[in-house]
């Protein structure tokens, strides 16, 4: 099975040395930060690292399309307009032209809090980000931009939006570019309600999805076991196996035909308990390969 699968890897030092870190683990995809995730500011990206990160993924047995930039902790892309919802969208605009330069197809976006002003004007502070995001590119390089804004399904904390199928479904709806699909997040879709604990559950929440919103759309997957219950809103990843979803169902994904085929995601924990290659461990295990 040709499967593409991988962790989150650090750029720590240079963007491009997180084609060596994701190679030295055995990732065949990986996604990264293209800056420090938890600040406001950054600073130009090297045009001499940038070739470097290219070269050496061109050189490396990852594809392209198995990469993916994720989006800093501080944006808050469903705030209402004020001074935190402004740097939000201008990170997302500075990030679509990062991963233009990159030549990374995929940019995975966080809904992030309505902040109590109710889900409509949560999705309506979404749609505008991101069509923002797109028209700046446009009227900047006269071009549309080569990447894809993956919306990230939500655990269903307290004034989130984009937990639930339908809700995504009606952001794609409404949104003027058609440059943007989903990254399913396992440990989100467990705790919000969906249950992936069997093969039978995997595959009703698998054909859910594509009645709801489109198989078609489904561009990224995020596996993570879940420390939370189902329904707990809680998002806490745990590695995989060990957690509330557990190793039938993390296997009855890894192997249905509609998800082995996408590039797949880890952002498990790294503690004494296990890291990296230990959790690609056991995925390969559970593909019986």
């Amino acid at each position: 099975m040709n499967i593409r699968i991988g962790f989150h890897v650090s750029i720590a030092g240079a963007v491009s040395k997180s084609v060596d870190n994701a190679l030295k683990i055995g990732c065949s995809a990986f996604q990264i930060f293209t800056r420090n995730p938890r600040g406001w500011a950054t600073k130009p990206m090297d045009r001499e690292d940038v070739k470097l990160f290219k070269s050496k993924l061109s050189n490396s047995k990852i594809q392209q399309n198995s990469v993916a930039v994720h989006m800093p902790y501080l944006p808050n892309l469903s705030a209402p307009d004020g001074e935190t919802y402004r740097k939000s969208v201008n990170i997302l605009t500075e990030e679509v032209y990062r991963c233009s330069m990159l030549d990374i197809p995929y940019l995975v976006i966080h809904f992030g809090s309505h902040l109590g002003k109710g889900a409509e004007s949560g999705i309506n502070q979404v749609i505008k980000a991101c069509n923002y995001a797109f028209d700046n590119y446009r009227s900047s390089y006269r071009r549309i931009a080569p990447v894809m804004i993956l919306l990230e399904n939500s655990a269903g904390q307290k004034n989130s939006i984009g937990s639930k199928f339908e809700q995504i479904r009606l952001i794609l709806d409404r949104l003027d570019h058609k440059q943007v699909g989903v990254c399913f997040d396992t440990c989100h879709a467990f705790s919000c309600g969906y249950d992936l604990r069997t093969e039978i559950q995997v595959d009703k929440i698998v054909d859910q999805f594509n009645k709801t919103i489109g198989l078609k759309e489904l561009k990224l997957v995020h596996l993570n076991d879940s420390k939370g219950d189902i329904d707990s809103r809680l998002d806490r990843h745990e590695h995989i196996g060990l957690g509330k979803i557990g190793e039938a169902g993390v296997a009855a994904l890894l192997r249905h035909s509609k998800i082995k085929n996408l590039p797949i995601i880890m952002e498990t924990p790294i503690n004494n308990i296990r890291g990296d290659p230990e959790n690609l461990k056991v995925v390969v295990d559970l593909l019986g390969t």
